[in-house]
């Protein structure tokens, strides 16, 4: 089974407002020879926590084959979403423990469908502290929010 690392990030200019989204997957092939493939885009209007959500979803969906995905991110609501929280989401009807409606359920759906067609690890990286593949993340996020201002 190929192993994978992807990094990810999301950016919103205001909350909501013009968003973007970035992941690098980076695998070595047979030879040991590193690659890298970026995945990228935006919206005009939307918010931080659902562009942090479609990095994740756009890397995995990016992938042809089931995969070991070892997955960084520095946002704690998409790491705890995924590993603890979905659980009792779906038990309950995608209802929080105070019985309201779960935010961005259309985008946890999509990432709980695509979670189940590989085996991944999540690892949380602390934002804008020079983590290298985190800052660039970061800057192609901000690129795409800044590219859908005024669509």
């Amino acid at each position: 089974m190929k192993e994978v690392t992807v990094y990810t990030d999301g950016s919103c200019l205001g909350n909501p407002g013009p968003g973007g989204f970035g992941a690098i997957l980076c695998y070595f092939d047979a030879n040991g020879m590193l690659h890298e493939k970026i995945v990228q885009g935006g919206i005009a209007q939307t918010t931080n926590n659902r562009m942090e959500l479609q990095a994740v979803i756009s890397a995995l969906g990016s992938l042809r084959h089931p995969c070991r995905v070892t997955i960084h991110t520095d946002s704690t609501y998409l790491r705890d979403g995924i590993t603890r929280w979905i659980h009792n989401w779906k038990k309950n009807g995608w209802k929080t423990a105070a019985k309201k409606e779960v935010l961005n359920r259309d985008l946890w759906e999509d990432l709980d469908r695509l979670t189940q067609q590989h085996q991944l690890e999540w690892h949380w990286v602390k934002a804008h502290a020079g983590h290298d593949y985190n800052e660039r993340c970061d800057a192609i996020a901000k690129s795409e929010a800044e590219r859908h201002k005024g669509k």
